[in-house]
């Protein structure tokens, strides 16, 4: 995680925010991910869009919080082995 890059896409049109194809998503960095979702919820508050473009910015949203809960959860576990290792380490 550290050696991802902090900041993310540049602000889109609709049509930008739903680009990007699974594998796509798999190399974007926590931050990235989540300043991408960030602006799939703005455009989705703003409105205007039809509903097919609601509908894939929402599939598009979908991917990208699997992606940032994918990121919190690497998190977690090297935060728990972490933790384990210290407290297996004190108990010796």
């Amino acid at each position: 995680m550290a050696d991802q890059q902090q900041g993310g896409p540049a602000t889109a049109g609709a049509g930008q925010a739903v680009r990007g194809a699974a594998g796509d998503d798999e190399a974007l960095g926590y931050e990235q991910a989540r300043d991408a979702l960030l602006e799939v919820v703005r455009q989705l508050e703003t409105g205007g869009t039809s509903l097919e473009e609601s509908l894939a910015l929402w599939e598009r949203g979908e991917q990208l919080a699997k992606v940032c809960q994918r990121w919190l959860d690497g998190a977690r576990a090297r935060l728990d082995a972490a933790l384990a290792s210290e407290e297996s380490a004190a108990g010796e």
